[in-house]
């Protein structure tokens, strides 16, 4: 029987079975164990270069204690959105304490961080205004600037310049708000918020950070970009995940009461979606507070950053212009990349390719992340395995 449009459309996609017949699909890999710094794949150990739990929580048995204490209480989901039934104590004790985190009025969250962004950017693209995004936003950004009413203008990453003769086209008087991340996700660089407050300053716009790669890693205590460079007070909105550095799952916006109190009654994918379970909220609140106790864990990542940083510079790695404990290593080659993927994980090393479209063909990268419970020892391990691998691939001399 013969195949509807639709499936004979979705049949055309054949890539992934092209790269699968040559034996370096880089996706879907199953993992038998928790986000540790060594995970279970196929029985084997191997070492996790990949996760984004920068501070290693993500399997922390107080985490665990946390989420297992909340399912007892509440339960396993909330049935329903924050808007009607799904609005626990616990959901409001939880968005105080990001407030109080990130340094703003009010706090309010979402389900998913990717939830968050296409809500927000979407909701506060106003008719008539302006969005404006760097080239390297993250793609939940970009979906709700498509939702949005507002014009949107993309700007190269990081290129001030470009930015400031795009703004240059928008009213004084029209809504304009500008949306990057803090830390990039790939590319691990940092967007620069003192040029950004003083474009906003100067023509009358509102900035907002999604800082998902930054809270936890940046500032104080890991309060995020905002606070790494103090000016938390000139950033309108910051926008943070908990499947990061907390651990769990879910998102948050965070800003002045009357932008949150538009959001809670405007913004569709918090409306209309069920609210975070009980047990993700638990183990966010916990994550925070551990955290904030204990400097030592972001001390400790920090010292893994520096030293990775000048290594793989030493051994003839192109690192870009990384800030952050994310480190991309240039490929420049798809075939390359793929390749360089499946070796690592025959050798033991968990690592995980960035190829287009997220990024451009000739900026293919191999990323390389590191989580607060690594060793020095496994580092060293995982940075000795890659030189031998893109040497081999005559990636680097």
């Amino acid at each position: 029987m013969k195949g509807s449009l639709l499936k004979q459309i979705c049949a055309e996609y054949t890539l992934a079975d092209e790269v699968k017949a040559m034996g370096i699909y880089p996706y879907y890999r199953p993992i038998e164990s928790g986000q540790d710094p060594v995970v279970k794949m196929n029985g084997k150990d191997v070492l996790m270069f990949g996760s984004n739990s920068y501070l290693g929580l993500s399997d922390d048995p107080r985490l665990k204690e946390a989420a297992i204490g909340a399912i007892r209480k509440y339960g396993t989901s909330c049935s329903g959105s924050r808007f009607l039934n799904g609005t626990l104590d616990i959901h409001l004790a939880l968005e105080e304490k990001l407030a109080q985190l990130v340094g703003k009025e009010e706090a309010v969250t979402y389900s998913t961080g990717f939830q968050v962004n296409l809500g927000v950017v979407s909701c506060l693209g106003f008719k008539d205004g302006f969005l404006f995004l760097d080239a390297l936003d993250h793609a939940c950004i970009i979906d709700g600037s498509r939702l949005s009413f507002s014009r949107v203008l993309k700007f190269p990453h990081n290129d001030m310049d470009a930015l400031e003769k795009k703004m240059q086209l928008a009213p004084v008087e029209a809504p304009k708000l500008i949306v990057v991340d803090g830390v990039y996700s790939m590319e691990g660089d940092i967007a620069p918020i003192p040029t950004l407050v003083e474009f906003c300053e100067k023509y009358n716009a509102s900035l907002m950070i999604d800082d998902a790669h930054g809270l936890g890693v940046m500032g104080r205590c890991g309060r995020g970009t905002a606070d790494h460079f103090g000016l938390t007070d000139k950033v309108e909105l910051i926008m943070g995940t908990f499947s990061k550095s907390f651990g769990s799952l879910g998102g948050f916006i965070a800003g002045d009461h009357e932008v949150i109190n538009f959001l809670k009654h405007n913004s569709r994918s918090l409306i209309f979606s069920a609210s975070m379970p009980p047990a993700n909220v638990a183990a966010v609140s916990r994550a925070i507070d551990i955290m904030l106790s204990e400097p030592e864990r972001i001390d400790h990542l920090w010292a893994l950053t520096r030293h990775a940083h000048a290594q793989f510079k030493a051994r003839g790695f192109d690192i870009g212009h990384t800030q952050s404990p994310i480190i991309p290593l240039f490929v420049r080659d798809l075939q390359k990349c793929l390749t360089a993927v499946k070796m690592a994980l025959d050798e033991g090393v968990f690592i995980t390719p960035v190829i287009p479209p997220a990024v451009p063909e000739d900026s293919v990268i191999v990323r390389f992340a590191l989580m607060a419970t690594h060793s020095f020892d496994q580092l060293d391990e995982g940075i000795d395995k890659l030189t031998k691998i893109f040497k081999k691939l005559e990636i680097i001399p």
